[in-house]
């Protein structure tokens, strides 16, 4: 495949296609390095280069546009280790089609541009074998239409919206358990469950919640499926239907419903707004650091709802500068380290367990959700290369599209499939809630989930 491509010319366009802003944050140059990893900064300074070609000696070249600085430098931080483990792993296991692997990161510093200027570097100087996705909907929304004109896979550990795979592609796959526009079914799900199964008194069930979230792609297709409407989308004559929202399907009146854009800062006006307005529940859809601003206006202000959900918060430091206030706050995830999932790498098991002991050994700290996402990435590309004994793009993708129920790609996050738009098949999100300062999973409930724990109700104050 000749992936030397000229690209430069979609850039502009698929950022406006994009919606949302820049998330807050400084733009920093300089480099930083994990073991046997290269970092390059925006400026596309590197080190690297790959023939690609199968069967040389030169290493499979692993690449990923992160945000190591910027609005979205905590996730994206968590998501170049796990992506190193990955490559760590794989080189002591033997390595792949007998080639070391090398894994190449940029800093993106959280910008959409800069992330597909270097995407396109990937593929046009690098000459990176293989790409892994980056950090938010929003940078990965124009990254992989980069991709896609070279005909590489783009695997996205974060964006699953049905905007993004609604393009016509056939190189991007979703890893997100769920496309997020149907993510806020779940904890509308949870509150029903936890009533039925009587966790929650009748008498106790909310009534009535607020809304609050960011003005950006991904959080404005979760506040849609809480809220109602429908969504149009681009470039098809497709409509989805949320008819009146998830929230009215278990008779919970919405009461405030406010957006806020990347550069708001009036985190205690706004608070005051949802106190006045007696919500019971409050959802909170934000990108990182923003939901910390906003448990502390909620503290400042008072306002005490039975129960909260955001958007952002599985990460240690979330508890960690929130401390007791962070006890009954529920967040969706797609990992939890108790899960007995079963996976392999190199063709041999490994599981989520096995992940979760890497982690800890290797990065001194606990593993998380981002750690989880980005390495079921790069262990799915693994076992693709190896089904199809080649990194050849396109032959990855046809393996990747022809995934069943019967035949997934296992992983540590469970079976891999996907349906004919790029998105996970016949999964949904995991719900945890913080409780005595441990991230505790509460839902889904069932043979597969036996770890799983009753809901904490109501929410201690903040």
């Amino acid at each position: 495949m000749n992936k030397r491509l000229v690209i430069c010319s979609v850039v502009t366009m698929l950022l406006l296609a994009a919606c949302g802003g820049t998330p807050a944050g400084p733009g920093i140059t300089g480099s930083d390095t994990t073991a046997g990893a290269t970092v390059t900064t925006a400026s596309g300074d590197t080190t690297s280069e790959s023939t690609g070609d199968e069967g040389s000696d030169d290493p499979i070249v692993f690449a990923a546009s992160l945000p190591l600085t910027g609005g979205f430098s905590i996730p994206g931080t968590l998501h170049q280790e796990a992506y190193q483990v990955c490559v760590d792993l794989i080189n002591e296991g033997g390595g792949l089609l007998g080639r070391e692997a090398e894994l190449l990161v940029s800093d993106n510093q959280s910008d959409p541009e800069t992330t597909a200027s270097q995407t396109e570097r990937f593929i046009n100087v690098d000459d990176a074998d293989i790409l892994l996705g980056t950090f938010s909907t929003l940078l990965s929304f124009p990254s992989s239409a980069i991709a896609e004109q070279a005909q590489m896979v783009y695997p996205e550990p974060s964006d699953s919206s049905l905007q993004s795979h609604s393009r016509g592609f056939e190189y991007n796959f979703g890893f997100t358990l769920k496309p997020i526009n149907y993510i806020g079914q779940t904890p509308v799900d949870v509150l029903a469950h936890y009533r039925d199964q009587g966790v929650i008194p009748e008498d106790e069930f909310p009534e009535s919640a607020a809304v609050i979230y960011l003005d950006d792609f991904f959080t404005n297709s979760i506040s849609q499926g809480l809220v109602g409407g429908t969504l149009e989308i681009p470039g098809s004559d497709d409509i989805v239907d949320f008819g009146e929202g998830y929230l009215n399907e278990v008779g919970i009146e919405l009461v405030f419903e406010e957006q806020f854009p990347a550069e708001f800062t009036d985190w205690v006006g706004l608070a005051n707004r949802v106190k006045n307005s007696g919500a019971e529940m409050l959802f909170a859809l934000t990108l990182p650091p923003a939901e910390l601003d906003i448990v502390r206006a909620m503290q400042t202000v008072d306002y005490q709802p039975s129960a909260a959900f955001f958007s952002q918060g599985t990460y240690r430091e979330f508890q960690e500068q929130l401390g007791d206030a962070a006890n009954g706050i529920m967040v969706w995830s797609t990992f939890d380290p108790e899960i007995e999932w079963e996976g392999e790498l190199l063709g041999e098991p490994f599981g989520n367990a096995d992940f979760v002991r890497e982690i800890e050994e290797r990065l001194d700290t606990e593993a998380n959700e981002d750690h989880s996402q980005a390495f079921v990435v790069c262990q799915t590309m693994a076992q693709a290369i190896e089904a199809v004994g080649s990194t050849d793009n396109t032959e990855i993708r046809d393996w990747l599209a022809s995934r069943t129920a019967d035949d997934p790609v296992r992983t540590t996050q469970g079976d891999y499939y996907w349906d004919d738009i790029g998105l996970t098949a016949d999964r949904d999100v995991l719900l945890l809630q913080w409780q005595d300062g441990e991230l505790r999973f509460v839902y889904p409930r069932g043979d597969e989930y036996s770890t799983a724990v009753d809901l904490q109700w109501p929410k201690p104050e903040w």
